[in-house]
């Protein structure tokens, strides 16, 4: 325990970074917190006044006056009269645990495990993607699309006392009703689905609706039908269920119907644009794929990939195609807005949600509904319709200077034009393997997403990677593909 809480101690103990997103006040109050809960400064000696620490820190007196305000009500610290701000001697006091010594037998956890989840295909690394120059990497958050003030507005309002009182209480399994009344009125009639308040459910994301999903509707020994490549996590998350995945092949006019096995109980797919290939399944496709679903009495998993862009030609999700009652459709809005927000939806029979908030209920109870608010509001000012006009635009523009980079700098590797697609699925010339690919051109800060995860069975080496158009600058797309076709070229020559 330090022996003096003089001001040099402080100007150690307390660095504000100008470029925090937190205020100088927060910064200092975190600083002192951290401090007292380390045992770093003495009870017993008062702090520096607060002229003489906003000379030292080089801020307004203000500015920590508040903070010591707000660190007395919270309890940290204590104001005695003419003597000034101490620490309080009770927050210190809290017992101290005796550490029980280690198990003299340790636990086999391999061995006790039902699941092992290490074996799933590992997620894409792209941690760094924001620092490199050419970060082609999919569905990630822009900075410079966001709408940083309209969401900071929503929050704000979402903030308001009256607003704290509709969200702050536990729902138990319903959800925000503005946001499922927005996502009713705003998001579903645009994919032709024309849904009731009872047949849509708020979840964290699609891929926690695909998990509940397959949970309660698929058993160990089920075939479920899964588009081959196509999206990993789901070949894991019906895996988790002792499923039988049945991979299907992928054309240009996406799942080939006439390869689905009769005596499958379940189809997942991603028609409006497909993963990883952006393909949209045709209409002769989506027609066939209900009539056989509704022979066989499959149940149709619908993904709604990619599709909350604008597009001049766009097809009616199978949701809203289906008069049979057996299509679950799943929509997020991850890639328009913001992936952290792990917001996503789904629209099925009303017997069927009622079931699923029950199950939702053991797992979670329901999303943050502070969240939940926040992103009603922002749909319902109206600033989610602006987002999207917005990056359609943007977007188009990235995508057709990619095909154009790829077209120019890497002839022969074979492309397809998807318009509304946010990425683009390329496959190689024989002897190409894009694992190899990737880790070289990441040294040149080249973030590509090699292709073999997104099959049940790569061929190895695979020729195949995904380059998107979400994260990358349009400036940088040209330089980022000549760099990439000049590490193809070396991968290719020492193959």
């Amino acid at each position: 325990m330090a022996p003096r809480n003089d001001s040099a101690l402080w100007t150690g103990l307390i660095r504000l970074q100008a470029e925090s997103a937190q205020t100088l006040q927060a910064q200092i109050r975190q600083a002192i917190v951290s401090a007292i809960l380390d045992h770093q400064i003495s009870p017993t000696i008062p702090l520096p006044s607060c002229r003489v620490l906003a000379d030292r820190l080089g801020v307004a007196r203000g500015t920590v006056v508040l903070a010591f305000q707000q660190l007395v009500d919270q309890g940290f610290l204590v104001s005695r009269q003419r003597r000034g701000h101490f620490v309080n001697p009770g927050i210190l006091a809290s017992p101290t645990l005796q550490a029980q010594p280690p198990p003299s037998r340790r636990i086999d956890w391999t061995a006790r495990r039902q699941i092992n989840a290490r074996h799933f295909p590992a997620p894409i690394q792209h941690k760094k993607w924001v620092d490199e120059p050419y970060p082609f990497v999919y569905g990630q958050f822009d900075q410079s699309l966001f709408p940083t003030a309209e969401w900071r507005e929503c929050t704000r309002m979402a903030l308001a006392v009256l607003e704290i009182r509709n969200w702050a209480a536990d729902r138990v399994d319903l959800d925000d009703p503005l946001l499922v009344e927005q996502i009713q009125a705003r998001l579903l009639p645009r994919r032709g689905i024309f849904a009731k308040p009872e047949e849509i459910m708020i979840s964290l994301g699609a891929q926690h609706g695909l998990f509940m999903l397959a949970s309660m509707l698929a058993h160990r020994g089920m075939k479920v039908a899964v588009e081959d490549p196509g999206y990993p996590d789901a070949r894991s998350i019906f895996g988790v269920v002792g499923a039988e995945i049945v991979p299907v092949r992928i054309d240009a006019e996406g799942i080939d119907v006439d390869a689905i096995p009769a005596d499958v109980g379940m189809v997942f797919v991603t028609p409006s644009h497909q993963s990883p290939t952006m393909v949209t399944l045709s209409d002769r496709r989506r027609r066939a794929l209900l009539a056989a679903a509704e022979k066989n009495d499959w149940i149709i998993v619908e993904d709604d990939y990619d599709s909350q862009l604008i597009d001049a030609k766009p097809k009616q999700a199978l949701r809203g195609m289906d008069h049979t009652g057996r299509v679950i459709y799943l929509g997020s809005m991850s890639k328009t807005f913001a992936p952290g927000l792990r917001t996503g939806y789904m629209v099925a029979p009303a017997e069927l949600i009622a079931e699923l908030r029950a199950y939702r209920r053991i797992m979670l109870c329901h999303p943050p509904t502070n969240n939940q608010r926040a992103v009603a509001l922002f749909l319902s000012l109206g600033h989610h319709d602006a987002l999207v006009r917005r990056i359609s635009t943007v977007y188009e523009e990235r995508r057709q200077k990619l095909l154009n980079a790829v077209r120019r700098h890497m002839p022969q590797w074979q492309t397809c034009d998807i318009p509304g697609a946010t990425a683009l699925w390329i496959k190689g010339p024989s002897g190409i393997d894009t694992e190899t690919l990737s880790e070289q051109a990441a040294r040149h800060g080249v973030i590509i997403t090699p292709g073999a995860r997104f099959f049940d069975k790569p061929m190895l080496p695979c020729p195949y990677m995904r380059l998107g158009i979400s994260s990358i600058q349009a400036t940088q797309i040209e330089p980022g593909i000549r760099e990439l076709a000049k590490v193809a070229e070396r991968c290719l020559a020492t193959a």
